[in-house]
């Protein structure tokens, strides 16, 4: 069995008024459940990702393997997450 990583995200730029209260330098660890104070629009959103993380996958646009930058679906106040795996 493969091994199973966390990810951490963390949010590193907010625009406009979000409403669930994210500001640019809140963290999150991330595992299957919402993390308390995260809102759960950007967890639903970012959660694919964290997952492929999780498992040891990458994006191949990314930089660097071990992150992946997502925004929320709030198109009029984005907040914006970098994910990063924890090794």
């Amino acid at each position: 069995m493969s091994e199973w990583y966390q990810v951490k995200a963390k949010v590193i730029s907010q625009q406009g008024t979000c409403e669930a209260g994210q500001k640019v330098g809140d963290e999150f660890i991330i595992g299957n459940t919402l993390p308390a104070g995260m809102c759960a629009w950007a967890f639903y959103t970012i959660f694919p990702f964290v997952t492929t993380l999780q498992a040891g996958g990458a994006f191949p646009w990314e930089k660097d393997e071990d992150t992946a930058v997502v925004a929320c679906p709030d198109p009029a106040n984005p907040v914006v997450f970098e994910l990063k795996r924890i090794r």
